[in-house]
């Protein structure tokens, strides 16, 4: 089982201003102009509001490099590699590839296409809150990119995490409901052993899924298709059928690549079952699989 804390740098402020804590191992630590650019851009993030504008980041050219380098690095992986659906949902959304874009011209492309919209996220967002807000069709989005030294790897959660993996998976309708569904899932849990437990089965299918899909295993999962070295080794895991149980149970390291993934077998056990598991999800669901599995 994994926390989503673990996944980013906390953010806070004070009487000295916004700061931005980094692990030791974080590329970035120990280069001072990039902690006070993501300083910079975590201040607007931080203080936002539901209702007000996004707030805007004028990029950099080194930062509008680091996309235009992932993006024509990820784009041959991801006609190879990836799932049809979300090839379906990245050409819906035609997202730029020269430049980042910014958060509301994002939500303008996926509000036609899904009913999705963006909200800027300084760093960690509260498991609730993060998954609970999907049922709204909200997503929460950084807007940080990963350190120039390191353009095709991230320890975190970056802009083009948030947008090239789960965006373009948002640009379609089948697969956001599925992301609709996990949120109403967590809405309805009253413990966090319940919260954790779906925090987890989105991480095996909406991050790291995988799919058989014309004969192939392809991927579908946000993390892997963001990750543009996951992305040419996740056929080298354990592969495993769907099981709900073993999802939410499992012990895994989120600092090094999946040794085991999940497959759905095809579209429709993702769109189906998968979101069919998240649309019946109560608190009791993780104790009535335990007792199946004994």
């Amino acid at each position: 089982m994994f926390e989503e804390g673990q996944l980013y740098a906390p953010v806070t402020e004070d009487d000295d201003g916004v700061k931005v804590h980094l692990a030791p191992d974080h590329p970035g630590a120990n280069d001072p102009d990039y902690r006070r650019r993501r300083e910079v851009i975590a201040g607007p993030a931080l203080r936002w509001k539901p209702g007000e504008p996004v707030p805007q980041v004028e990029y950099t050219d080194a930062e509008n490099e680091i996309w235009r380098t992932v993006s024509a690095e990820l784009a041959p992986k991801h006609e190879r590699l990836a799932i049809r659906g979300f090839l379906e949902g990245k050409e819906a959304l035609g997202l730029p590839t020269d430049r980042v874009p910014q958060l509301d011209e994002v939500s303008a492309g996926l509000s036609r296409l899904s009913g999705f919209q963006l909200y800027p996220a300084a760093g960690l967002v509260p498991l609730d809150q993060f998954y609970g807000s999907l049922a709204d069709g909200v997503f929460h989005s950084t807007q940080y990119l990963r350190h120039g030294s390191t353009p095709l790897y991230t320890p975190e959660p970056d802009i083009i995490h948030e947008v090239v993996g789960h965006c373009n998976l948002l640009g379609n309708p089948a697969i956001a409901d599925v992301k609709r569904r996990a949120g109403e899932a967590a809405r309805r849990c009253e413990t966090p052993e319940g919260l954790q437990f779906v925090a987890d089965v989105f991480w095996f299918t909406i991050e790291f899924g995988v799919m058989h899909e014309d004969g192939e295993l392809r991927c579908y999962g946000a993390g892997l298709l963001s990750s543009y070295g996951e992305i040419e080794e996740f056929r080298d895991a354990i592969i495993r059928p769907i099981d709900f149980h073993a999802m939410g149970t499992v012990e895994y390291d989120i600092t090094h690549y999946q040794p085991t993934l999940f497959a759905c077998d095809g579209m429709s056990e993702l769109t189906d079952r998968v979101a069919g598991f998240f649309a019946d999800f109560t608190d009791d669901t993780p104790g009535r699989l335990a007792a199946q599995a004994a």
